[in-house]
């Protein structure tokens, strides 16, 4: 699997996952300061977003978690700061599981430890069989109502339309096999006091898709994590407030001595 992805810069390398159904461009506010701050960046499009192609055979968040390996192992990175936003996080959470050796911290970003439940399951199912049917539009549509705290979309048009368009981009494939994958994903909240690894933690007050008591949650089951809910901020809170976003992911990473 060849992911298509920005490598930016020099340094102690950080990669950054992206959530669903978005590219590696969610991330631009980040590589900017980080590579500006001395870090390499590493952002690719997970397998069917932005211009990455889907996986050939069955999706899963260890697929996903593969590919970020080879990637790594295609860069010759032995280990690296890996960051992960919602989907990303689930994507995160397999490789501290599998490939702990591989990282020097994990960043949590407005993400979650546990599964869907029974009623998550199904409504993520109806929505792949939707986009299966020809339906382009519903996942977009669905999720953009989910993304930004509410006033954002009357103040910051430019914004929501940049996401949209992002949203856009995914392959059809790519929308469903990471609607099953995150379907079917593993339950970590039994093992967050098995993951020994640096972790930040970042949490959002006014997040509709997952709301800040996962962050609080995440952060109290690791056994060394750093938690900080942003105010004022929704889902895509690195766009909506980037200068506290990066301040946190900054002085985090400053604060650490992670070589």
């Amino acid at each position: 699997m060849t992911l298509i992805f920005d490598d930016t810069a020099t340094g102690l390398p950080v990669l950054l996952i992206h959530g669903f159904p978005l590219s590696r461009k969610m991330w631009q506010p980040q590589v900017d300061a980080l590579a500006k701050a001395g870090y390499r960046v590493i952002t690719p499009d997970l397998p069917g977003f932005g211009e990455s192609p889907p996986l050939n055979g069955s999706v899963s968040m260890a697929a996903y978690a593969d590919a970020i390996i080879d990637l790594l192992d295609r860069l010759e990175i032995d280990r690296a700061v890996i960051g992960g936003m919602s989907m990303g996080g689930y994507v995160l959470l397999d490789l501290v599981e599998r490939h702990p050796q591989r990282l020097m911290a994990a960043l949590f970003l407005v993400t979650r430890a546990a599964a869907d439940d029974a009623a998550g399951r199904v409504r993520r199912g109806d929505l792949a069989g939707a986009v299966r049917g020809g339906d382009r539009e519903m996942v977009p549509d669905a999720f953009e109502k989910l993304l930004f705290a509410p006033g954002t979309s009357q103040k910051r048009p430019e914004l929501v339309a940049a996401v949209r368009k992002m949203m856009d981009a995914a392959a059809p494939e790519g929308v469903v096999g990471g609607l099953l994958a995150m379907r079917d994903r593993k339950d970590y909240l039994a093992l967050l006091p098995t993951f020994h690894l640096p972790a930040l933690v970042i949490g959002a007050t006014e997040d509709l898709a997952i709301p800040p008591d996962h962050a609080e949650t995440l952060a109290a089951g690791l056994p060394d994590a750093e938690l900080h809910i942003i105010a004022n901020a929704g889902h895509m809170v690195n766009l909506e407030k980037p200068e506290a976003f990066n301040r946190i992911l900054l002085n985090y990473l400053q604060g650490k001595n992670l070589i």
